[in-house]
């Protein structure tokens, strides 16, 4: 049996995690696909699935080669695409992954118009606040707040977005305002454990400032954070983004803005590839003009 074969129908069960999911994606039969996947499992003489009634998971062995194989069968789909001149046609499924509010605010309006200018593509967004492995997730392009290093991925740098701490101004009129970090032990804090889980704050260009705190209260999402400072409850530490319309209406002022961090750039975070997709670059070329606007230069 053709290895392509059996490796398409292997990924395609690994993604779906059933055999009958897969054998609708591919428009085969269920027993094709069976066949195919212990074929291919008879030939590596290795485990890869493991099956019960009710799920479909991949054993340490089918890991690394769904990995493996995932890279190789999407290498081949470029290749044949850009030797039918395909390279100029954005086409197959992007899949993105960027923060949560940050996703929701800017790329999730961002991605249904890319979707809207290219019909042959599908979409899948993931929002999650914590660093993905795209190579081993299988995702097209990262958004990263922050510096990082990996040699495995590049990376375009959009702008800049700042930590800073705001309160509403009836707060600070009822409650006094800190001007130094120190100061902010006489205040309620809210913090938001999606945001900054360290209770150590740093302050100044160089950091050299930190204190530590205690918040008089945590919740688990960005909204309520910010939602109870815009109420005139607390202060709370943000990034500059995720109130950039409260402070512009004056719902919410900057605190201690003599005290403020460096700058945290926001890069398109993608593989390291000799030949990209057309739905990569498409998808970069509008992010890049389109996010960029959002952020601090």
């Amino acid at each position: 049996m053709d290895r392509i074969v059996e490796m398409t129908a292997f990924v395609a069960v690994a993604e779906a995690q059933s055999f009958s999911a897969a054998a609708k994606k591919l428009g085969l039969s269920p027993p094709t696909i069976t066949r195919s996947v212990s074929a291919l499992e008879d030939r590596l003489g290795a485990r890869l699935l493991i099956r019960t009634t009710r799920s479909v998971r991949l054993t340490d062995a089918g890991q690394q080669f769904f990995e493996d194989a995932r890279r190789i069968l999407g290498e081949i789909s470029d290749a044949e695409q850009a030797a039918a001149g395909a390279q100029i046609i954005a086409r197959g499924a992007l899949r993105v992954t960027a923060p949560v509010l940050f996703g929701e605010m800017f790329v999730l309006p961002l991605l249904r118009d890319f979707l809207a200018k290219h019909p042959q593509l599908t979409a899948q967004l993931m929002l999650l606040d914590r660093v993905v492995n795209i190579v081993e997730e299988g995702i097209d392009l990262a958004v990263r707040i922050g510096r990082f290093e990996d040699s495995g991925l590049q990376s375009i740098e959009l702008g800049s977005v700042r930590r800073m701490l705001v309160a509403a101004p009836d707060y600070l009129a009822s409650q006094g305002t800190p001007m130094e970090p120190i100061d902010l032990h006489a205040h309620r804090l809210v913090m938001s454990t999606g945001n900054n889980a360290s209770q150590e704050w740093s302050f100044g260009m160089d950091a050299s400032t930190t204190i530590r705190v205690e918040p008089t209260m945590t919740v688990s999402t960005l909204r309520a954070a910010i939602d109870s400072a815009r109420a005139g409850w607390a202060i709370t530490r943000v990034l500059s983004y995720q109130v950039h319309d409260d402070l512009k209406a004056g719902r919410l002022v900057g605190v201690l803005e003599n005290f403020q961090s460096a700058p945290l750039p926001v890069c398109l975070v993608f593989p390291h590839s000799r030949r990209p997709s057309a739905k990569l670059m498409a998808f970069i070329d509008l992010a890049s003009e389109r996010l960029a606007t959002a952020l601090v230069k």
